[in-house]
């Protein structure tokens, strides 16, 4: 009988979100001034566009233009990964997986991203607990089911921060940083196991860096490297078991070997774990960082299954998590770097309003970007008192934004943004985001 009933409020949710794709509810006084300036825009009506504004108190959506349409995300993709974690990672973070072997401690990673993360100071458990044991410390990689890079992403991004590679065990946000020396005015990496992979050119036409696309290797141009005391850059590294196994052995000062027996019986598994605070999430919300949604999605996969694999979790969170959206989910990675992800906008105003439901308003209002305050939103949407709490998403011609708008009246409505093909400047789109969403706070 549950079910049934379950299955019914599902179908009547879904058929609501559905049904509404043309309709406009919004008094009249508030409808045609904001389907003027959305329908009639000399800058949306040269792209496509889509916008979906919905009331979670009375259980309407205001106002909808093209917004049963699919588009490119980008990072709006985040949502759906802040979403699913919530859900399954529960108080605590897992570090760490081990167990013991006579005189050998055999340890694997659960795809925690904090490990020696430098602004992440307080994250060090792991390496404690390793520096601790009087064992033999072997590593395995055999729970890491996934490639390092996402399906759908860009090949030629692998040198870019914002495209560190996914790993089981990550150390240092799978990031190396480099920086001159003020003093010296030579470049400096950290961790310092890298300076040994720095290569100089004297050559003008040097880019001032880049990273080989294979193996740890970077080239500088010294000239314009030297001239430039503020250079400071980071760089994904290619992330990989003997590089896990070098830094642990530079970090931990003791010998650290693989473990290339295969997989270890789950009946005697033990977990090392952290508490769990918003600091990860806004992280992840607020300078939308990739590397920490990639792995957030590999550490539900690892509580539920026992092995990091993105497509797996995706699935489940399609099925059973989210399977109350209206519109089916083109989800592909945990990030939004792939371009195979596409959601439309009343499936991302259907996810904002459970969230909303089930998380108090001061969090999320905490934890997503506050326009003219914090996050990728800081230079915009601003007021006297904040009115926009919501993430952006860019992708080379696409940007979006969704969140949740509060009115001057104090509603609280929730919006999805989206604009996908455009060839002009995105600061010409989002000062037009901003007339439409100044309009919605005055009703």
């Amino acid at each position: 009988m549950g079910a049934k009933i379950l299955n019914i409020l599902l179908i009547v949710g879904i058929t609501f979100f559905t049904s509404c794709a043309t309709k406009h509810v919004l008094p009249r006084k508030h409808h045609k001034p904001l389907a003027e300036m959305i329908e009639e825009s000399p800058v949306f009506n040269t792209y496509f566009t889509g916008f979906a504004l919905y009331d979670p108190a009375a259980g309407k959506m205001l106002y909808q233009q093209n917004a049963d349409k699919y588009f490119t995300p980008a990072s709006n993709t985040k949502i759906f990964t802040f979403y699913t974690a919530q859900q399954v990672l529960g108080d605590s973070l897992p570090l760490l997986h081990y167990i013991t072997q006579g005189d050998s401690l055999i340890f694997w990673g659960a795809g925690n991203p904090l490990v020696l993360h430098p602004d992440f100071n307080s994250t060090h458990l792991a390496v404690e607990f390793l520096q601790n044991q009087d064992r033999k410390l072997f590593f395995s990689t055999s729970n890491f089911k996934e490639d390092h890079f996402g399906t759908g992403w860009a090949w030629d991004d692998y040198s870019y921060r914002y495209q560190a590679e996914k790993g089981p065990f990550p150390l240092y946000g799978n990031l190396v940083r480099l920086k001159t020396d003020s003093l010296d005015y030579l470049v400096r990496a950290s961790p310092d196991y890298f300076q040994a992979y720095l290569r100089y050119t004297d050559k003008e036409e040097s880019p001032t860096y880049r990273r080989e696309q294979t193996g740890q290797v970077i080239h500088l141009n010294r000239t314009k490297t030297s001239q430039d005391s503020s250079f400071e850059v980071s760089i994904p590294f290619d992330d990989n078991p003997d590089l896990t196994v070098a830094l642990l052995q530079d970090a931990l000062q003791k010998p650290v070997r693989r473990w290339l027996s295969g997989m270890l019986p789950d009946s005697t598994w033990q977990t090392l774990r952290q508490p769990v605070n918003d600091t990860i999430y806004r992280r992840l919300l607020h300078p939308s960082d990739n590397f920490i949604a990639e792995q957030l999605l590999l550490m539900c996969s690892d509580k539920l299954f026992g092995d990091l694999n993105t497509s797996q979790m995706i699935e489940h969170a399609r099925d059973s998590l989210l399977n109350d959206l209206p519109d089916p989910l083109e989800w592909w990675d945990g990030s939004g770097l792939s371009r195979y992800n596409m959601f439309t906008p009343r499936t991302i105003t259907a996810l904002l309003n459970k969230i909303y439901a089930e998380l108090p308003r001061e969090r999320i209002f905490d934890l997503f970007p506050a326009g003219g305050v914090s996050g990728t939103i800081q230079n915009w949407y601003g007021a006297e008192k904040p009115y926009v709490f919501a993430k952006t998403g860019t992708l080379r011609n696409k940007h979006c934004l969704s969140g949740f708008l509060l009115t001057q009246s104090g509603r609280v409505l929730i919006f999805s943004f989206m604009h996908n093909n455009y060839t002009r400047s995105s600061s010409e789109i989002k000062k037009e985001m901003q007339r439409v969403l100044e309009l919605v706070r005055s009703f």
